[in-house]
């Protein structure tokens, strides 16, 4: 039974030619009864104005909005965003000193190790005699395994080196390595010349205990919604939104929403794709994109970065969505357009967000991996301490003076989507979101045997740093 208030109310916004949607009377039940009725005119004089004759549950939302509690910590710091920082130099040249500087960053990191004491340039090692315990760093340049030794090549700015493994146990973890990936290795002479393998160390992260929030908050992590796609899930992703708005205990304590890019499903991004699309155009799809995630409440903050699907750069790093494409999400106190990958400061908890383009690289090249298992080949770039480590795959990398793919910081979450499936991992005190996608499978998909889990936002406390998830679907409980 409608309370007599909310009765009374609904009367006089029908006697003045009005409707109201279904939705609206949840929201109804809930504003407080001595406002009620001013609240009504106040509505029906404000959309009589627009000649709208409909109330909706957005209509009324603000006037609820008081129950939103300001005493929750909802603090952001932006750590890290390459777009402004993009600058591209040339050909070879840049990509030499894109290398130059990976290999910089990942030696200041594997300084902290005792063993780095006994660090020495390649050229020193092919020049001459070795000590007792020699160690030379630089990056994996090439692997062969010939009958049942494993020879890798690696390289430092003063020159390369081919090494031989014979030791089972070394050759199951130089097997692992990505080419391109940096790493530290102790050698010495053989018998009959060459320099022969006596340990691999990688950068890897530490084990450390992740930052808390200090207030209960929660931040939902979600990506890849293809809006402009025919398999877009519009109604659920709609049912998502509205929830973020609802009285939910868990809904009324989110204060982030992390969007890990693939807002669009963009266009000539893949063979026949126009097949696959309801809105031609990249605008529109950027349109009706802005239009659903619009009805966030303010409250919450958004931090949006771009995928391979969406407009702008696609090599690697990419700069936000940019401004003349996102459609009024630029400039909105509540929304903030970062570039790919960013790391973000959450109520002190370090946040390294990532679309995940280079996934499929890593997933390709590293036996055991799969599409089924992105979060194991997510450890695989907190090992290598870079998030796209293999050069001239799938992902394109841009010849930057820096290279902006290392993880400097240890980030007590990495999130990335791309690969369509929800996983949920923790390595050494950083837990890793891959938060699925709000597409349904797509005829592609299904040709290459991967099946997608659309649908669900992945929720964080902050202050706990547990995880749940939560379905849209129908088949969901």
């Amino acid at each position: 039974m409608l309370r007599e208030e909310v009765s009374s109310a609904i009367t006089y916004a029908l006697s003045k030619g009005f409707q109201i949607h279904p939705d609206a009377f949840k929201i109804l039940e809930k504003i407080d009864i001595k406002e009620l009725q001013s609240i009504i005119k106040q509505v029906v004089r404000e959309k009589a104005k627009q000649n709208m004759f409909l109330i909706n549950q957005s209509d009324l939302k603000m006037f609820v909005e008081s129950e939103i509690d300001d005493s929750m910590e909802n603090n952001h710091v932006i750590l890290f965003d390459p777009t402004k920082k993009v600058t591209s130099a040339e050909g070879i040249e840049g990509f030499h000193a894109l290398f130059k500087d990976r290999y910089s960053k990942l030696l200041k990191i594997m300084m902290q190790r005792s063993q780095s004491k006994k660090l020495t340039p390649i050229s020193n090692v092919t020049n001459g005699k070795l000590d007792d315990e020699t160690y030379i760093a630089g990056l994996l340049m090439d692997r062969r395994i010939d009958r049942d030794v494993t020879k890798i090549v690696i390289d430092d700015p003063t020159g390369s080196i081919e090494l031989l493994i014979f030791n089972k146990e070394i050759q199951e973890t130089a097997n692992s390595l990505q080419i391109d990936q940096f790493a530290m290795i102790s050698i010495a002479s053989g018998k009959n010349g060459g320099f022969f393998v006596k340990e691999i160390l990688v950068p890897d992260i530490p084990e450390h205990i992740a930052n808390r929030s200090k207030s209960e908050t929660y931040a939902v992590f979600i990506s890849d919604l293809h809006v402009g796609s025919k398999f877009f899930m519009e109604k659920e992703f709609t049912e998502f939104v509205s929830w973020l708005s609802s009285p939910d205990p868990v809904a009324r304590k989110v204060r982030f929403v992390l969007v890990g890019g693939d807002i669009i499903d963009g266009i000539g991004i893949f063979p026949n794709q126009d097949k696959e699309l309801l809105l031609l155009d990249v605008d529109q799809q950027m349109a009706k994109a802005a239009e659903l995630l619009d009805k966030i409440p303010k409250h919450i903050k958004v931090f949006i970065i771009p995928g391979n699907h969406d407009p702008g750069r696609r090599a690697l790093p990419q700069p936000a969505i940019p401004e003349k494409h996102n459609m009024h999400l630029w400039n909105r106190e509540n929304f903030f357009m970062l570039g790919n990958p960013s790391m973000l400061e959450l109520n002190g908890i370090k946040i390294l967000m990532f679309h995940g383009q280079s996934l499929d690289d890593v997933v390709g090249s590293t036996p055991g991996l799969s599409y089924a298992q992105p979060a194991k080949a997510m450890r695989v770039l907190l090992k290598t301490r870079h998030l796209s480590p293999i050069y001239g795959k799938r992902t394109p990398i841009a010849p930057e003076l820096e290279d902006m793919m290392v993880i400097s910081e240890v980030p007590d979450i990495l999130h990335s989507g791309h690969i369509h499936v929800v996983e949920l991992d923790m390595y050494k005190g950083t837990l890793i979101v891959n938060s699925g996608a709000w597409q349904s499978q797509t005829p592609f998909q299904a040709s290459v045997g991967i099946s997608p889990t659309p649908g669900i936002a992945i929720i964080v406390n902050l202050a706990t740093m547990k995880v749940f998830t939560k379905n849209f679907t129908d088949n969901s409980s």
